[in-house]
């Protein structure tokens, strides 16, 4: 049937709700949760902590591992965990005895839900800080160095995976998904855009594919993850311990075959259909016009039940934040991976300078009344001016990646 796109954002939220009622810089949980995968080789390093908010090691057979270690958060990137990040993902890629970097979150249910945008909306609103331009220009940073590592480097998205962990995955040469993946990019309902390098990596989708996932945030699970090119793989979720072993003895060697054996293994024939299969031909004509005035007059003419449910998304949304982010698409098909992350980090202190995120924080992880009063509140006014203005230079504050 036709997804219902309403359900599906209220289910994201939930999980937004959750780890943005924790406090960014919440203490980490006890011991036991830990995520101990079998077979996975001791540290060789200095043992990590395990309240340590991200766990940092190096293996033997030359593997190296992050794990996001906040699950009571559903692994939500703050600050000091990018900090910690940063320099140690600079420092195994110059190391000769590091052959390969695996990436994977704690618990059951995440690996990365996202960046902590509550943090950055008090840093900014409340005590003035300079949390917004730090966070975002760290974050981009550790974004390229993902995308430029010349290690291999595999992301186990078994789990939620939205925003800042979509950016913690995507720009390496290996995604694993499995049927407990979550991908969303649903930052459009908070007033805010796809950032970490959606513009980049969302215009190379097929078709519009990422053009629709980006303005409408729907979701997709399990094997469509893989099948829409956001992950690289596909297996089952009790498989990953095995997965991991064998890459993290592989010296960096055959990762690709690796993960090539086990996705076979692990594919059924009821995996083998895209569930947006039906609606592609539709995704690929509406949300191929050249504005969102242009995108809901194509999906209004379409008529059908499917489109009529894709304008009910659209007009929740911030109208600023959707003309913002098609105009981000549109130019990040054509720029690299750095001119995308320098131009997104001027979109998103812009967006710290305006209306529609503080809102959009307000009215879904603070009071919760699900009833965000955008400005402007109708696509119709917010003017080609208006989405020039995010895209101006900073002048001395712009980042250089």
């Amino acid at each position: 049937g036709v997804p219902d796109n309403s359900t599906q954002m209220s289910s994201l939220w939930g999980a937004l709700r959750l780890r943005a009622s924790l406090p960014c810089f919440w203490r980490p949980f006890s011991e036991h949760t830990t995520t101990k995968l079998p077979g996975a080789r001791r540290a060789m390093s200095t043992p990590a902590k395990a309240d340590d908010e991200v766990v940092m090691e190096t293996l033997g057979s030359g593997g190296a591992r992050f794990t996001l270690n906040r699950p009571k958060a559903l692994n939500a990137l703050n600050l000091t965990m990018v900090r910690k990040m940063y320099p140690r993902l600079k420092q195994w890629d110059t190391d000769p005895s590091v052959k390969i970097i695996v990436i994977r979150g704690a618990g059951e249910k995440a690996f990365c839900a996202g960046g902590d945008v509550r943090a950055v909306a008090d840093g900014k609103k409340i005590h003035h800080n300079s949390i917004p331009e730090e966070f975002f220009k760290e974050e981009y940073q550790l974004n390229y160095a993902i995308g430029t590592l010349k290690t291999p480097y595999v992301a186990l998205i078994d789990g939620i995976t939205m925003g800042g962990g979509v950016g913690l995955s995507v720009h390496g040469p290996y995604r694993v998904a499995t049927e407990k993946t979550l991908f969303a990019m649903p930052e459009t309902g908070i007033g805010l855009f796809p950032d970490v390098g959606g513009g980049h990596f969302l215009p190379r989708l097929a078709g519009k594919l990422g053009t629709f996932l980006a303005l409408t945030g729907v979701r997709l699970k399990g094997r469509d993850v893989q099948l829409a090119g956001v992950a690289t793989h596909y297996v089952t979720s009790e498989k990953i311990p095995e997965v991991e072993t064998a890459l993290l003895e592989s010296s960096g060697k055959n990762v690709g075959s690796i993960l090539d054996q086990f996705h076979q293994e692990c594919l059924r024939p009821q995996d083998h259909s895209f569930s947006l299969h039906p609606f592609l031909s539709q995704i690929n004509r509406c949300f191929s016009a050249p504005s969102v005035e242009g995108i809901l007059k194509s999906l209004d003419e379409d008529g059908s039940e499917w489109a009529q449910s894709q304008i009910k998304t659209l007009r929740k949304m911030s109208p600023t934040s959707l003309k913002v982010t098609l105009r981000q698409l549109q130019l990040g098909a054509s720029m690299s991976l750095k001119e995308d992350l320098e131009m997104e980090y001027r979109i998103s202190q812009r967006c710290m300078e305006d209306h529609d995120f503080f809102e959009g924080i307000r009215a879904l992880l603070v009071d919760r009344d699900q009833n965000p009063r955008w400005n402007p509140a109708n696509i119709e006014d917010v003017s080609n001016g208006d989405v020039d203005r995010y895209f101006d230079s900073l002048g001395s504050r712009e980042s250089r990646l």
